[in-house]
């Protein structure tokens, strides 16, 4: 895959995100995840693994990859004795549809709108026909398109986000990296403190300075008290993420440059208004 192809799906992956990375932090989904009996943090497994349809929480471990395994059974399989897979997605769903008329307002049914659904839809449909190794994207391309075209963009992003943590994951795997230590080369980035990905993947101290001492055994972080990346550690880095945008191109292929940076264009509105919604607990950058 040529780097041009690579560098189109980044830039077309991040512009899109929020559309689809709401669903995470929005009221509304712990909202409807409550109403059928998944509270919490359950929410969150049930409703991303749902569309694999009542899997084992050692499938789930294998497919989220970088959370720990006790926080991943104490939701997994219990959620799925409280609510269906069918309702747990149509709970999903209802959240989606519900946080982006709040974040978006007027945008939902403008024109921009409709034609950024069909763009994305083009280039996630484009995926199905690469479902090999990919198995949380698979599970969802097997659901139907929703008719209304901002829940129509929110699924095809929903898809070509999966299509690429699935060759993220493939990555990090080939590079030999357990999901611990693969979050320990993000902290030392800088773009994510140490802390939040502790607390959020629920890992703790002990495993944590155990991940740390594994990384730094590579050569892959630079000396000092604060987690930073080495030159070896930064081209490792970087490696991954070229791999993992090259495994994500051909989604974006099929749209061609032209269509990409139209939708882009199109997007982006979305992507600040969702931002400056506040859904993600901070505000937008002005960019």
């Amino acid at each position: 895959m040529n780097d041009a192809g690579a560098v189109m799906a980044r830039k077309t992956w991040r512009t899109l995100e929020p559309v689809h990375g709401l669903i995470y932090f929005a009221p509304e989904a712990l909202e409807r995840y409550a109403a059928i009996g998944i509270d919490g943090r359950a929410g969150y497994f049930a409703s991303r693994a749902a569309a694999m349809g009542p899997v084992t929480a050692e499938v789930v471990i294998a497919t989220f990859f970088n959370f720990n395994p006790r926080l991943v059974r104490a939701a997994i399989p219990g959620a799925w004795a409280k609510a269906s897979t069918e309702k747990i997605l149509e709970a999903r769903l209802d959240a989606a549809d519900a946080a982006l008329r709040r974040a978006l307002g007027d945008l939902v049914g403008c024109p921009e709108m409709a034609r950024a659904a069909v763009l994305a839809r083009t280039a996630a449909e484009a995926a199905t026909d690469e479902i090999e190794g990919r198995p949380l994207f698979a599970g969802h391309a097997r659901l139907a398109w929703p008719d209304e075209p901002h829940l129509l963009l929110w699924h095809a992003q929903t898809l070509l986000r999966e299509y690429r943590g699935d060759g993220h994951i493939a990555a990090l795997t080939a590079a030999g990296l357990t999901g611990v230590e693969a979050l320990v080369v993000h902290a030392a980035t800088g773009e994510v403190s140490a802390s939040v990905l502790k607390a959020s993947r629920a890992w703790p101290e002990d495993d944590w300075a155990a991940a740390v001492e594994s990384v730094r055994s590579r050569g892959w972080l630079a000396g000092g008290e604060h987690l930073e990346l080495s030159p070896s550690g930064a081209a490792h880095r970087q490696g991954v993420e070229d791999t993992t945008d090259r495994l994500a191109a051909r989604a974006y292929q099929a749209l061609g440059e032209d269509a990409c940076a139209e939708l882009r264009t199109l997007a982006r509105p979305f992507s600040k208004a969702i931002v400056a919604s506040g859904t993600f607990g901070f505000p937008a950058a002005d960019s």
